[in-house]
């Protein structure tokens, strides 16, 4: 399968599945009841709502949860998402915020132009030659001194699904682990702050893991970073 086929086929699937999808995922209960997670992306919060800093994209944001987060911490967030429909029912959520469609081997943003980055989930599906292109394009549009959220599924083996909320859909989750996913963000020119792996929850299959980085800022003449 072409790497262009797969991410057809991602955004395929979820746009067949994305209603019954945010109905179950989009809950905010469920959020709450991971204050590991909600304690990295509070973090993250600090990082990004310095003085100054630019507008933060929740990249691959889905049903928005993760976006409208973001909103009530201080962030000036917005969501990018591969889906249409995903887009449609993030802006119908939460129409104080802003939705667009978009790819994160492509972003449609300009250089430097964003405070801060969240991949929530979504790195997950993305083909493995891919990913060096990702964390470049992540790198590309983050200020220097910007932070960057990911959490992904930990693991070496990938799951396909052929079948979601009982719909035919073929989606192959990649899991990862933190040092492949940190190894390749210094190969992207961004330095990892913090990563911090959890156990499965009772309707989990694998570990969680949560990683923040950073774009370096650039050194200043007496060789420290101007943050």
């Amino acid at each position: 399968m072409t790497t262009d086929t797969e991410i057809s086929r991602t955004r395929d699937g979820y746009n067949a599945i994305a209603d019954r999808y945010t109905e179950h995922f989009g809950d905010r209960a469920d959020l709450e009841s991971g204050a590991l997670g909600r304690a990295m992306l509070a973090a993250f919060a600090e990082r990004a709502t310095k003085p100054g800093a630019g507008p933060v994209a929740d990249i691959g944001c889905g049903p928005g949860l993760i976006t409208q987060l973001l909103h009530e911490l201080g962030v000036d967030a917005f969501g990018i998402d591969l889906t249409p429909r995903m887009v449609q029912l993030a802006s119908a959520a939460y129409p104080h915020l802003a939705f667009t469609e978009g790819t994160m081997t492509d972003l449609d943003l300009a250089d430097g132009s964003l405070g801060g980055a969240v991949a929530w989930y979504s790195v997950i599906h993305t083909p493995p030659p891919l990913l060096p292109r990702v964390f470049s394009e992540f790198h590309r549009v983050l200020t220097p001194g910007a932070p960057l959220l990911l959490a992904f599924q930990v693991g070496d083996e990938p799951l396909r699904l052929t079948e979601a909320f009982g719909e035919k859909v073929d989606l192959l989750f990649r899991r990862l682990t933190p040092e492949r996913v940190t190894g390749l963000l210094v190969g992207a020119g961004l330095t990892p702050e913090a990563h911090l792996v959890r156990e499965p929850y009772e309707n989990e299959r694998t570990r969680q893991a949560y990683v923040l980085a950073r774009k370096e800022a650039p050194k200043t003449s007496s060789g420290k970073s101007d943050d």
